[in-house]
Order: C-alpha cells, then sequence, then structure tokens
C-alpha cells in the first residue's frame, strides 16, 4: 500500500489522526510511527510495561523519538513485500531521503535488548533534517537522567537504561536529562543510523552501528522468511498476509500470548469514558489466532498459542478469566493514571476489570477452537485433553447463569450469544469424545445438556415480532456477535440465523458496510471493524457468497486519508472517515483472516473446517 501525502498532520494541540499511525515491532514490543517521524507510542521491555515513548496519550509532556525534514515535505510509507519493516520517504524542494524503521531481531530469535533502528538514505539532493529524543515520564513516575560513560551517554529510566546510537553525521549538540536534540542534512548516496536501545535491570550492550544496521535487513529476512512459509493462497490473499504479519506484531514471543492491542485508552467515542487497557492476553482472542494460524499454514505459531491457552487455564483450575498478563500472571485492577489522554479524553487506564468477569461464550471458543486444532493434524496431550473435559462439565453446569456476555457489560443477563456459545461448547465437547480425543464418560451428559440450551434459545431468545435472535429474551435490541454463531444457525435453523443477520444488518449497518456492536451503542461509541467481517463471513456461510465477497472488497479498501500502511484499529467514525480504539486491534486483523478464508471456502465449495 502506497501513498503520498503532503505534511502536516498534527492538529493544533500536536495529536495524529489514530489512523495516521504505522506499526513496528519483534513480537516483544511494539512502536507506533506518525507520518512526521515521530514514534510516538513504544512500551519497553514489553508490550504491557509503562511506555518509554508516549506523546500518543500526551502531545505537550509525553516523549518520542523523531526523525524528520527541517522543511516542507511530501510523505510516502509502505511496508516492505511480506515484510514488517516499513519504509518511509520524503520529499522536499531540495531533495528527498528514505527512511527504514524496525524494531529489529536475529535471524536466532529476539536480541536480549530492545533496539528500535532507523536507517537514513539520500536518494537525491540533500534534506535538512532534525532529530529529536525526548524521554516520557510514564504519567509522572520516572524521572529520566543521563550519565556519561567511556561508551556516551546512557540515560536511566526507572529501572531502564537507554542509549542513543547515532551516526558520526547525527552527534546532538543538546544533550539533556530527558533526551537530545540534532539536525543534519544527508546527502544523495549517504546512508546513516540512528538507534535506541534499552535493557531493564541489566548490563546495556553498545553493538556497533554496523551491526544495528545490517540487522534491520536481517529483520526483514526473517519477516519474510515467515511470510513466504504460509500456506494461504486463496482469496484476498495479501490482506490476509498483511494481516497475520499485524498479529505477530501482538503475539508475545516469550510465552505465546497475544495481546488484544498494543496501547491503552485511545476512545472508542468522543467523551463517552470508553478508553481500556487491551495490552492483555485475551481467552477469546487466542481462540481466534490459533484459528487464523491454521487457516494460514502457521502450524508453530498455532501449537505454541494453543499451548500457552491450554497452560494458564490449567494454571488456574479451571476457572474462566476472561483475560491474562502476557505472562500469564491476573491483571491488575483497573487504575487511573494522571496523564492528558489522547486528545483530553479520560481516563487513562492501567489495567482491567474484565478478566473478573464471567463471559460464557469463551466454553465455545475453547471447545470450538479444539476441534480445529484437532483437526488440523495436533494430537492433544493427556493434560490438555482432561481440560477440556473439565471446562465442558464447566460449561454444562455454569450456562443457565447469567454472564457480562462477550461484550463485557456491566450488566449481568442472559445473553443470546453467550448461550449459543454454550451450546456449540457441548457439540464440540461431544464431536471430540466421538474422536477419543477427550474421555468420553460424560458424552452422554454433554448431549442431553446442549439440546436443553437449543430449546431455551429457540424458546426464550427468538423474536417472533422481530423474526430475529435477540439480545437478550424479551429484548428488541439486537446483537452483532451473534453473526459469529455460524454452526448454531447451520445446525438449528438456517432460516432464522439468516433472518437475524437480515435485520441486524439493516439496523446496525452503515453505507459503509461497517456495523455497531449492538442497539443503541452508536450513541457512545464508534463502528466496530471486526463486526464488519464476522457479518460477511456469516453470510457467505449461508450461501451469499456474491454479497460477502462484495463487502469484503469495500471494507478492504484503504480510507481516504488513512497513512497507517494497512494497519488496523479498533473501530472506525464513518462520520468523520477516521480510525479509533487502540490498535493494532488483534481482533480486527483477526477477523480479516478468518472472513477470507470462509468466503473462499464457500464460494469454491471446499470444505469448511469450522464455522
Amino acid at each position: 500500500m502506497v501513498q503520498q501525502f503532503p505534511g502536516e498532520f498534527r492538529d493544533k494541540d500536536g495529536f495524529c489522526d489514530v489512523g495516521d499511525y504505522a506499526a513496528i515491532g519483534e513480537g516483544r514490543t511494539v512502536a507506533l510511527l506518525s507520518p512526521d517521524g515521530s514514534a510516538d507510542w513504544w512500551c519497553v521491555p514489553a508490550l504491557d510495561s509503562p511506555p518509554l515513548f508516549d506523546r500518543l496519550l500526551d502531545a505537550e509532556k509525553g516523549g518520542y523519538f523523531q526523525l524528520v525534514p527541517q522543511h516542507p515535505y511530501r510523505m510516502t510509507r509502505q511496508y516492505r513485500h511480506n515484510s514488517n519493516v516499513l519504509e518511509t520517504v520524503y520529499e522536499t524542494a531540495t531533495g528527498k531521503v528514505r527512511i527504514t524503521e524496525s524494531v529489529n531481531s536475529t535471524l536466532a530469535g529476539r536480541l536480549p535488548w530492545n533496539e528500535l533502528a532507523r536507517r537514513i538514505e539520500g536518494l537525491s539532493g540533500s534534506v535538512l533534517m532534525t532529530l529529536r529524543m525526548k524521554i516520557g515520564t510514564a504519567g509522572a513516575t520516572r524521572s529520566p537522567w543521563k550519565m556519561e560513560t567511556s561508551h556516551g551517554t546512557v540515560w536511566h529510566v526507572g529501572s531502564l537504561q537507554l542509549m542513543l546510537r547515532l551516526s558520526d553525521a547525527l552527534q546532538p549538540g543538546n544533550v539533556r536529562d530527558d533526551g537530545a536534540e540534532s539536525q543534519f542534512t544527508v546527502h544523495q548516496t549517504q546512508r546513516l543510523l540512528a538507534a535506541v536501545l534499552v535493557t531493564e535491570n541489566e548490563p546495556l550492550a553498545v553493538p556497533t552501528i554496523a551491526r544495528i544496521d545490517e540487522r534491520i535487513d536481517t529483520s526483514d529476512n526473517a519477516w519474510r522468511s515467515w511470510a513466504d512459509s504460509l500456506g494461504y493462497n486463496d482469496k484476498f490473499k495479501s490482506h490476509v498476509l498483511r494481516s497475520a504479519l499485524a498479529l505477530k506484531f501482538l503475539w508475545f514471543a516469550p510465552t505465546g500470548a497475544l495481546a488484544a492491542a498494543a496501547t491503552t485508552s485511545l476512545p472508542e467515542g468522543t467523551g463517552s469514558g470508553k478508553n481500556y487497557d487491551y495490552r492483555y492476553a485475551w481467552v477469546r482472542d487466542a481462540c481466534m489466532i490459533i484459528k487464523s494460524f491454521i487457516y494460514t499454514g502457521a502450524l508453530e505459531d498455532c501449537q505454541a498459542a494453543f499451548s500457552w491457552l491450554a497452560g494458564i487455564l490449567r494454571a488456574n483450575g479451571c476457572e474462566m478469566h476472561t483475560c491474562f498478563q502476557l505472562n500469564g500472571q491476573p491483571i491488575p485492577e483497573e487504575r487511573s493514571i494522571a496523564v492528558n489522554g489522547y486528545r483530553g479524553e479520560q481516563p487513562v487506564r492501567v489495567g482491567n476489570n474484565a478478566s473478573r468477569q464471567l463471559q460464557l461464550s469463551n466454553y465455545g471458543d475453547i471447545l470450538d477452537t479444539a476441534v480445529l486444532f484437532t483437526d488440523s493434524g495436533h494430537v492433544l496431550d493427556l493434560n490438555t485433553s482432561r481440560l477440556l473435559g473439565q471446562l465442558a462439565n464447566h460449561c454444562a453446569d455454569t450456562w443457565r447463569q447469567p454472564d457480562s456476555g462477550m461484550w463485557e457489560l456491566p450488566d449481568a443477563r442472559h445473553y443470546t450469544q453467550s448461550k449459543m456459545a454454550c451450546w456449540l461448547a457441548l457439540s464440540q465437547a461431544v464431536r471430540l469424545a466421538k474422536g477419543q480425543y477427550i474421555e468420553p464418560t460424560w458424552q452422554g451428559r454433554w448431549e442431553r445438556e446442549r439440546d436443553r440450551i437449543r430449546d431455551w434459545i429457540e424458546t426464550y431468545c427468538w423474536s417472533e415480532e422481530r423474526q430475529s435472535y435477540c439480545f437478550w429474551p424479551g429484548s428488541e435490541k439486537l446483537d452483532a456477535s451473534i453473526a459469529l454463531m455460524h454452526q448454531y444457525g447451520k445446525q438449528v435453523s438456517p432460516e432464522r440465523m439468516l433472518s437475524t443477520l437480515h435485520l441486524t444488518d439493516r439496523e446496525l449497518g452503515t453505507g459503509e458496510k461497517m456495523l455497531y456492536r449492538y442497539t443503541g451503542v452508536e450513541k457512545e461509541e464508534n463502528t466496530f471493524v471486526a463486526c464488519a467481517f464476522w457479518m460477511a463471513a456469516a453470510l457467505a456461510v449461508f450461501g451469499e457468497t456474491e454479497e460477502a465477497e462484495n463487502r469484503m472488497n469495500a471494507l478492504l479498501q484503504p480510507h481516504e486519508g488513512q497513512k497507517n500502511a494497512g494497519i488496523m484499529s479498533e473501530m472506525y467514525d464513518v462520520n468523520q472517515k477516521k480510525c479509533c480504539g487502540n490498535m493494532p486491534q488483534g481482533l480486527s486483523h483477526l477477523s480479516v483472516i478468518s472472513a477470507a478464508y470462509i468466503i473462499s471456502t464457500s464460494s469454491e465449495h471446499k470444505p469448511l473446517k469450522v464455522l
């Protein structure tokens, strides 16, 4: 995706639109890069650590690391082919310069330190550039200070130790406790480098400029090798590969966990207070990424993700927590921190209280994923087999309870989608038992309880007047997440499910094929990106493949003015044509892969492994 944009990119308060940001990362951290060359967000040493650069949430006081021409310019950016290495070209009246950016790794895996590297190449003429590094205070919890060493200036930021490694021509003339600044000129054929190196509570190695520069290409080769190994060759291939690469930003390599997003507190709607911390691993998202890795042929990643999920559930005694820290520990209780917030939106949150909610749909996610996992050629170990049987029994015991639903709502109700997911869980448990993947002792019980759930849904959750499954019994409201319940609709009532999809599309949809999550939520937030792809996939499952494919084509067209090179956020404002919410958003990219696979298999009459 190559687009040209003239600067300026920031509003009067110094903020860029969420859709302006591209991302770089290495499976441990993610940096968000604005079109004016600024790394405005980077949490180190891990995705859920406090931010080193936090200008994204505080344009005035936040930290950042910027390389940008001093004079007016036009910008073009794109990822390298099948890679997460980003290239940005700035063209001024005097010349053209390319910046190649990477959070580096090695062919043998991640580095012992975090290394954000930026190669600067003169393509023509000469360009006067500015380099600025300002270190953030993580909400006034750290006060950076510099120390001169025999290897150069080192900054201490709480438990972090940081060094700015620069080519000789970039050496700063202004070095302060909170950062550094320099001006330099890049001439045609000249090649320079700027990099930030960080460790936490460990010594800091000082690699040569040449080795750091070399690792940009090493990282690029590693990304290409991974992408080229994927086995997806169906419809929307380029978008599927870009989404798979985006998910690798969020897939926390040290443990196999998947962060829901790389950011916290980017608002879902103006003034709504819906500004949440998504830098944690949701059980639902873990299940979806396992499916996506299977669809794309990334079996090694699939194995790691499934092993993480099973291990976390066993460690918690089958108690169904909604989400976890990336290291598997419980998420800290939600709190607000003293940061101005993105465009002044409050609160700015750390932690997430959703981890303590009951969400019955997780049972369906896990058991359904286990079926696909075994169908794709994996053999379950005895501990995981026993775990799945225990989870099925837990589901059979608890499905009658009200829960918070997939949308993590404050009011516990008998949400229709939750009950459908419980039906799916027990249906898939029976299938696993028949395939001798799990102990069949309780198979008869699961069959009877599955049928009771079906009868309950058909009796209480169907609105004859609306000709639709409702949000919860007695409600006339609609819920877009019911579009995920393909198997329930196919096996119980295709006619009712298709009628529900059509009504949901009419009442929650927009002219751009986007959807709001549920009835009435448009007053508080914007359309939810994943819902649009869920709808496209569901329509394909129920035979409307042409409409589904048309929707995908419309949804995957880059929005005018969007500068993120294919990185998706959580939500989209159809009125202002802007991305919003946390990003990169794993659920958005997961839904692209799933919809592409389902539409491909449906339109080509291939067997669908899992719906």
